[in-house]
């Protein structure tokens, strides 16, 4: 497997090799040029000197000569400053002689007729040349002719070459190569340190993710990554992502094993009754006359295993369309639902002796939502008022708009739920400890369910409980 450490190093170095591989061309490239257009212009300078210096000299009022003591002196000072090598020769190209700043030579070679022809008739030379034999090797140089002036008449007299070895051009681009290679090798270097760097901190927490992973697959589920939380970047943002993860699967794994044992003990209270009871009443040990009263409590736990399968199905049910998100929406009058809710259970609140107070619009009430699971909800709850209100009490139903939702309240009196159970009287299979009692048939879904419900919908629904008075209030939204 390629990691992406290895990569990210190679594309890194790559990219850094590439540019500076592209960087010093250019720069050789440029620097050649800028360091010869240097010493093509100096050398023009100098030879536009010496013409001048000569002109003036051989157009002076004495009539100077050029091969006399001062002018050489004069010459000789231009030469030392200008590290350069200088021809004086006539028109004719035959050299007078020449000075190369610490000799002067008397040169018995003429310059060949191209550049004595450009210098006369151009004005001036510039190219590569060995000045017909002077020099051992082509070199650079620069020709303009030097005049004679009477008045307004000028006469050219000869001409002035000036010229450097191009190996001390090489040798000065050569040195400046050397100090940029050096520069981007230390540069190179620290860019690879700098990558190898970056490169595994990059790559530290991904590794560090993929190991949690992998002691997740194996079912420890409190791993977590830490150390990561204050990056401020993606990886961080990764991190507090699979943290979050993990909570949640180690919440969810948790609320599974709740869930097996509280199906396993609902499941074997009652079977284990109701084996209890046809042992008894197979091998004798339950008297005759009880028999028929040990087949009703047999009966009672058989319907409640049915109550207990048939809600494990509509949670199942409700969960797949979670999942899937086709809760059915469509608009429906919330008063007949509670309506045909109360009358459903009004044999139960009437066994009970229970009188009921419903404060609902007498018009109707369109809101959104399932009717079906709405009727369920409404149902569940009424279900519960009923069994625990007190008896000759009053269970109380409120409906009524607000912020654009239809708030409905089922009030009933009776025992305080303690503050502490308040939180989890939602949850699968909990029943309250002083309901358990007086609720046998109860299997401790109802309220979980209809959580459920109002979750797929969106909805809210909250609970309080003092004095005696419970009260659950749940939302829909107005059509």
């Amino acid at each position: 497997m390629k990691s992406i450490y290895k990569r990210q190093l190679v594309m890194m170095v790559s990219i850094v090799a590439v540019s500076f591989t592209l960087l010093s061309a250019a720069f050789m490239l440029l620097s050649y040029r800028y360091i010869l257009s240097e010493k093509r212009q100096a050398l023009e300078r100098n030879a536009e000197d010496i013409a001048s210096l000569t002109s003036r000299y051989i157009s002076s009022a004495w009539g100077g000569d050029i091969q006399g003591e001062a002018f050489r002196n004069s010459l000789y000072l231009i030469v030392r400053s200008s590290d350069s090598y200088v021809v004086l020769s006539d028109t004719e190209g035959s050299m007078i002689y020449a000075c190369d700043g610490d000799t002067y030579y008397s040169v018995d070679k003429r310059v060949p007729d191209s550049v004595t022809r450009q210098v006369l008739e151009q004005g001036k030379f510039t190219g590569m040349s060995d000045l017909g034999g002077l020099f051992d090797k082509n070199s650079y140089v620069v020709g303009v002719p030097f005049v004679l002036t009477r008045g307004t008449i000028s006469v050219i007299q000869g001409m002035v070459l000036v010229s450097t070895d191009t190996a001390a051009v090489q040798s000065m681009w050569q040195d400046t190569v050397a100090i940029f290679f050096f520069v981007a090798v230390i540069v190179l270097m620290i860019a690879v340190v700098a990558s190898s760097l970056f490169a595994s901190y990059q790559s530290r927490p991904l590794n560090e993710m993929a190991e949690a992973a992998r002691k997740f697959g194996q079912g420890e589920f409190d791993t977590r990554v830490t150390g990561y939380e204050n990056r401020g970047d993606e990886i961080g943002a990764l991190a507090e992502a699979f943290n979050s993860m993990a909570n949640s699967l180690e919440k969810v794994e948790s609320q599974r094993a709740d869930f097996i044992a509280n199906v396993s003990h609902e499941l074997k209270t009652p079977m284990t009754t109701i084996a209890g009871f046809a042992e008894g009443i197979l091998d004798g040990t339950i008297p005759q006359e009880r028999e028929k009263e040990s087949l009703q409590i047999i009966v009672s736990e058989t319907r409640r295993l049915s109550r207990l399968v048939r809600r494990m199905l509509d949670l199942s049910r409700l969960n797949a369309l979670a999942e899937s998100s086709i809760t059915a929406q469509e608009q429906f009058d919330l008063t007949e639902v509670m309506s045909r809710v109360i009358v459903s259970l009004e044999g139960k609140i009437t066994g009970r002796k229970l009188d009921v107070d419903v404060q609902m619009p007498d018009e109707k009430l369109m809101v959104w939502g399932d009717p079906d699971s709405i009727t369920q909800v409404c149902y569940n709850l009424l279900d519960n008022a009923a069994k625990f209100a007190a008896t000759g009490s009053v269970i109380t139903i409120v409906i009524t708009k607000k912020d654009g939702k239809a708030c409905t309240t089922v009030r009933n009196l009776g025992a305080t739920i303690p503050k502490d159970e308040l939180p989890v009287l939602f949850d699968r299979f909990h029943k309250a400890d002083y309901s358990r009692s007086m609720d046998r048939e109860g299997v401790g879904l109802g309220l979980y369910i209809v959580k459920t419900i109002l979750g797929n919908l969106k909805e809210d629904i909250h609970v309080t409980s003092e004095d005696g008075v419970t009260e659950f209030t749940f939302t829909l939204t107005l059509a």
